[in-house]
């Protein structure tokens, strides 16, 4: 039985955890104890934190394993590519670690390579920017966190402190940078690499709140672009992915479309996409094992895309309030064969500082964008 090492053991990771199981493999699973799904569903659960890179490599050498992978977190991909690396095992170099979790260093391979990303400033403080003269709006954001942590957007120099303050203190590396806001419609790519070959999967369309802080309320895929987008995005994921030395990896890339048809990348993690998009929407829109291909790739297997298909359109509805709420509630009375399941909550009284703190959410299926289209969350002003 081949041995399976998983980084991470909270919910999401349980799809992996999962997949590995039903695949019959043999899962070890490393994570801070805190009481996570995956401290009972795996085969075995070891209570070291993700970030312990020596204490990991350690345990696997011991244990032999065959393999080693992650979903849906940066954090947990650098130990990943840490340990395999060490041990002979598929995934991405160390160098492409650091500078796919890192946006400062992403930033920089993008521009030395030709790949169109915003311009971006480094900071530790607003003192940095005394000499340089910034074209609003601005966005300010952590060097290396996910899920719309820290990120906040500005139309002037009103608040920039504090925006770079907040970024910094989100971040584990507690620097921020301040960028060029990037205009357009703003979607993602869902790619699967083996030993340097890309395999474009999915294009999603994403929802957001907007302004100031870009949380995500939902996303649909396929998104719906023509066919001649469509390539020209692939040509530029494809040499970013490249750019960053993402080889044998899932990705997730994002980037906006301006009316013009410019695309510009907001960055790339080599890992697949959280929010339900790598572990559910890609194969309910396409017919293809994502979480599979993922685990296929860690231990040296040509991932099986041979399901690829237009299987019809899926997307995912965050609930933020009782407006959310409601439309999941017409939705199970017009159409509950939509429905595919719901998650969470329908309400809450917290407040929604970033997609963790978002009360709910319910992921549909249908055979057409057209069927969704009044059940999707309405498009915010930038």
């Amino acid at each position: 039985m081949k041995k399976l090492a998983i980084i991470g053991a909270s919910y999401l990771q349980e799809p992996l955890i999962e997949k590995a199981n039903q695949m019959g493999l043999e899962t070890h699973v490393f994570a801070w104890a805190a009481g996570d799904v995956g401290e009972k569903s795996a085969d075995y659960f070891y209570p070291i934190s993700i970030i312990e890179k020596d204490e990991i490599l350690k345990k696997c050498r011991e244990i032999g394993i065959d393999g080693i992978c992650s979903i849906a977190s940066d954090l947990a991909a650098i130990t990943v590519n840490y340990v395999a690396s060490e041990m002979g095992l598929v995934g991405n170099s160390k160098e492409c670690a650091e500078i796919s979790t890192n946006k400062h260093l992403m930033r920089m391979a993008f521009e030395k390579n030709g790949d169109p990303s915003p311009k971006s400033i480094l900071a530790d403080s607003i003192e940095d920017l005394k000499e340089i003269t910034l074209e609003y709006p601005v966005i300010v954001k952590p060097t290396d966190r996910s899920g719309s942590r820290g990120i906040t957007k500005l139309s002037n120099a009103e608040g920039l402190a504090d925006a770079i303050e907040t970024a910094k203190k989100q971040g584990f590396e507690k620097k921020a940078l301040v960028e060029e806001f990037a205009e357009g419609q703003e979607y993602s790519v869902e790619c699967i690499s083996f030993h340097g070959q890309h395999h474009f999967l999915a294009m999603t369309h994403k929802f957001t709140t907007g302004a100031p802080h870009f949380i995500e309320t939902g996303h649909l895929e396929p998104a719906p672009v023509s066919e001649e987008t469509l390539e020209n995005v692939k040509k530029v994921v494809f040499h970013a992915l490249d750019s960053l030395m993402i080889t044998d990896s899932a990705s997730h890339s994002e980037l906006k479309i301006d009316q013009n048809g410019n695309i510009k990348l907001i960055e790339i993690g080599g890992r697949m996409g959280g929010d339900c998009i790598g572990s559910d929407l890609v194969q309910l829109s396409t017919g293809v094992d994502f979480v599979k291909a993922v685990i296929n790739v860690a231990l040296g297997e040509k991932p099986d895309l041979s399901d690829y298909h237009r299987a019809g359109a899926a997307a995912i509805h965050y609930i933020f309030g009782k407006e959310d709420a409601d439309i999941l509630n017409k939705l199970k009375i017009e159409h509950p064969e939509y429905l595919v399941r719901t998650e969470g909550t329908e309400e809450g009284t917290d407040d929604i500082v970033d997609s963790s703190s978002r009360y709910g959410a319910f992921l549909m299926k249908a055979s057409s964008y057209e069927d969704l289209k009044k059940y999707l969350p309405l498009p915010q002003e930038e």
